[in-house]
């Protein structure tokens, strides 16, 4: 679209570069330029498509028939087709229709969902002539049901299904079964654009074709302007529907033609109100819409109607200057009788209306513009009668055509005028011309040359606080040493800080989160050895050796009470399940503190400390000191868990219980004799009672009350410990001073280099975006939106340097660290190496 201005040829590759210098900067990438793209792809497209949107019948088709002046859309009350129709320009003796018909597929797929809503069965296939008759006497018996197709949404369901079906037959050799073909207007022994368009506008014929691009020669089309009728948004046929709120969020999409029933139904109606939502906030557009309330002419006769159109447009539509009211059929027929009509051909009975008046039965009709018209010069009290004054015969006049002809006989091309004006249909063509012509290019160009200053401003500020810092940095060995020394108090609290948070947020995955997947891994695998070593104690258990161990405890007695077997039993399972518990701990313990270091060692933090002191600090000693720690603590807690598993649960003695059943049992069964085969016969009750009591203990452990115990002892033995590790960190000024006393004589040369290369590499960053932005603001300049021109980066910006207060973190420098603890309320603590 920018061909034809010189300034603009490279307006593409310029703007790409500020994106580009945009993304090179880590701060400043993650900035939302989805706008710009999207305001760019307009500026830059060959094509600008306006789409036209609205319900059936609410005279989308005849108001692009009126913006044209040509005779080429479809339009009928009711008509429920969902073709899409395309609308390009041409030159004179290369205007053309090219027709795309649904596929074999598609139709039948229409009839199916036309037949479900329809409650209608679809007994056989479409290709059969009695099936096609037999839904379109089922169709037409609905359409008497209820009293013509514009009745009802039944109504029109039933209509489309009738003209499909009939469409599919008439066109039956030009569908294919699975492709859309597509045809010339030659292939239709069409001679001109209206030839072929007279043919895509029969009812049946537009009912199976897809989609009709036409190329035609008219000023608006010029400048890659493309008109797009889409199908009504209240379509029988959801998928049909659905098209039009595609056109609208496709980022294709320059432009919108709303036309809303408003003036004709007194309401919005649930379709029109939802593609309203959709239309707001769509960058595609922006503020690129067009509301057309068509049908105006009924407000004429209708003080009710006006009003809450009127009360409509003032709340609905507020926020919008682009408002215009039409009648579409009234102005486009009566241009069309003014400019191409006459007295002798009864002004157009004869010729453009001829069609509309023959009828089967002989019986003249009447074309709904010539009853419109009578309306309007008879009733609607619009037109003055001091100017106008209808001629006698008018009212004696038997027919509506008669009329016409009589007040065209005596008023002529002065009512038509009028008329011409009243319909509106000037002041949107006008508004249209007006916008495409001359505010299309301008608004576009706005429009990203506003997206364009925020991404400008980010990248100017960012380039000029790097500039300045680079600047301010000392430009001698001495001085940068000097410098650096100045910051080590800020170095080293930074360090510390940056290692409590990494403990932090370690903790965090593992407490609050449960983030850390190695770790619940670890812990799911302590969960499952105590659950499998507690089935292999119980599946094992042996009444004979434990009777050894009880016996053994006393060995002056022969005979063992059947409750010491229990009791020895208890010992035995707690105890193992004990030694279950710690080594899984530890295991646990290790593996947390091992990946703990390894990822404090990949850390920014680490190495810079390691820089600064020539080690660690005892960052790595204290992570094995806090690990062996916690393994302690978590050992004594699985000694207290278990332990308390000796004693049984209050439930198992608990009245009508399973568990006190099986005790009895077993005491009985056991208690039959005084060795220890009586006992061995009861093994497997004396199994089924020790499951039923540690099972549940076992299972409070390991789901509920371990893991808290397990937290508890992480947070306890790595935050504080951090934290007076952080502040020991902050003590050891002195020690880096010594270190870095033998390092930084060399690392202040090799920083006197990085910055005069950062210099250079920044110097060329700051060259390309102005080279940028001079491109696009001659762009703009010539689009006269000088005030909307973006900032450059000039020498004097780089020479002025700001006056900087002395911050609180600046002023940290000059104190020493046990100044800065005591002021921030930390305690100097004696740490532990």
């Amino acid at each position: 679209m920018n061909q034809g201005i010189p300034q603009c040829q490279n307006l593409q590759e310029q703007v790409e570069s500020l994106l580009g210098l945009l993304h090179s900067e880590p701060t400043l990438r993650q900035q939302d330029v989805s706008g710009v793209r999207a305001a760019l792809n307009k500026v830059i497209s060959p094509t600008f498509e306006i789409v036209f949107a609205g319900a059936f019948s609410a005279g989308k088709s005849m108001l692009i028939n009126a913006l044209l002046g040509r005779k080429l859309l479809y339009s009928a009350e009711g008509h429920a087709t969902g073709t899409e129709c395309y609308i390009r320009y041409a030159e004179q003796d290369q205007e053309r229709v090219v027709l795309t018909f649904l596929s074999e597929v598609e139709i039948r797929e229409q009839v199916k969902t036309l037949c479900e809503l329809l409650n209608l069965p679809l007994v056989g296939n479409i290709n059969q002539p009695e099936t096609c008759q037999h839904l379109q006497q089922q169709a037409q018996k609905i359409l008497e049901q209820e009293g013509g197709e514009a009745r009802s949404e039944r109504a029109k369901q039933a209509k489309a299904l009738e003209l499909l079906l009939e469409g599919f037959e008439a066109n039956r050799d030009r569908i294919h079964t699975l492709n859309n073909a597509t045809y010339s207007m030659e292939q239709f022994d069409a001679k001109n654009i209206e030839e072929a368009a007279q043919y895509a506008r029969r009812s049946k014929n537009s009912a199976v074709i897809k989609r009709i691009e036409y190329y035609c020669n008219h000023y608006l089309l010029k400048d890659g302007n493309v008109i797009i009728d889409t199908p009504g948004i209240d379509a029988p046929v959801k998928k049909d529907a659905q098209i039009a709120y595609d056109k609208i969020e496709n980022p294709d999409t320059s432009a919108v033609v709303f036309v809303p029933a408003v003036a004709k139904n007194g309401a919005m109606t649930t379709p029109e109100t939802e593609l309203l939502e959709k239309m707001k906030g769509k960058p595609a557009i922006l503020n690129r819409v067009f509301y057309v309330f068509n049908y105006i002419d009924e407000t004429w006769y209708n003080d009710e109607l006006r009003l809450k159109l009127e009360t409509i447009i003032r709340t609905d539509f507020r926020d919008t200057t682009r408002i215009y009211k039409t009648s579409g059929l009234l102005g486009f027929y009566s241009n069309l009788v003014q400019q191409q009509t006459y007295q002798s051909d009864r002004w157009g009975l004869d010729s453009i209306f001829a069609e509309n008046i023959q009828s089967e039965n002989e019986v003249k009709n009447t074309p709904q513009f010539v009853n419109e018209f009578n309306r309007y010069c008879l009733v609607s009290g619009r037109l003055p009668s001091s100017q106008f004054r209808i001629p006698p015969e008018v009212l004696i006049a038997d027919h509506p055509n008669e009329k016409y002809t009589a007040i065209l006989n005596t008023l002529g091309n002065s009512v038509l005028e009028h008329l011409i004006q009243d319909s509106g249909v000037e002041e949107f063509r006008d508004a249209m011309t007006g916008y495409l012509m001359d505010k299309k290019r301008h608004e576009l160009f706005e429009v990203l040359a506003k997206d364009l200053q925020s991404v400008c401003i980010s990248l100017r500020e960012s380039y000029l606080k790097a500039w300045r810092e680079l600047e301010s940095q000392p430009r001698e060995v001495d001085a940068l040493k000097e410098l650096k020394l100045k910051h080590l108090n800020i170095e080293l609290k930074q360090i510390g800080d940056d290692f409590c948070k990494h403990i932090e947020k370690e903790l965090n995955l593992v407490v609050a989160s449960a983030e850390n997947l190695a770790f619940e891994k670890d812990f799911k695998k302590l969960q499952h050895r105590m659950i499998s070593r507690l089935d292999v104690l119980i599946t094992s258990f042996s009444v004979g050796e434990t009777h050894k161990r009880a016996q053994a405890s006393h060995e002056r007695n022969a005979v063992v009470p059947m409750m010491g077997i229990l009791a020895e039993a208890f010992y035995y399972l707690a105890n193992e399940l004990e030694v279950v518990l710690e080594d899984g701990s530890k295991e646990l313990m290790d593996n947390f503190f091992y990946q703990l270091s390894e990822r404090v060692r990949k850390a920014d933090f680490y190495s810079k400390l390691y820089r600064l002191l020539g080690n660690d600090n005892g960052v790595e000693q204290n992570l094995e000191r806090w690990c062996e720690r916690a393994k302690e603590a978590l050992v004594n807690e699985s000694k207290t868990e278990c332990d308390r598993y000796i004693r049984e649960r209050p439930e198992f003695y608990s009245e009508g219980t399973v568990s006190v059943f099986q005790l009895r049992q077993v005491l009985q069964e056991a208690c039959r004799g005084y060795d220890y085969e009586s006992m061995v016969q009861a093994e497997p009750a004396i199994r089924q009672l020790l499951k039923i009591d540690f099972e549940p203990k076992l299972k409070e452990t390991i789901l509920r009350t371990y893991r808290p115990t397990v937290n508890k002892t992480l947070i306890h033995h790595l935050l504080e410990p951090s934290r007076k590790l952080a502040n020991h960190i902050l003590q050891q000024h002195d020690k880096a001073c010594e270190h870095l006393a033998k390092t930084l004589d060399k690392e202040a040369s090799e920083q006197l280099m990085i910055n005069e290369k950062q210099k250079v590499e920044l110097k060329q960053k700051i060259e390309a975006y102005n080279q940028s932005v001079k491109g696009v603001n001659q762009c703009l300049e010539t689009m006269r939106l000088d005030r909307k021109t973006l900032p450059e980066i000039s020498e004097m910006d780089l020479l002025t340097l700001p006056v900087f207060e002395v911050s609180s973190t600046e002023s940290l420098q000059e104190k020493p660290a046990e100044i800065y603890q005591s002021e921030n309320g930390l305690v100097s603590t004696e740490f532990e190496r």
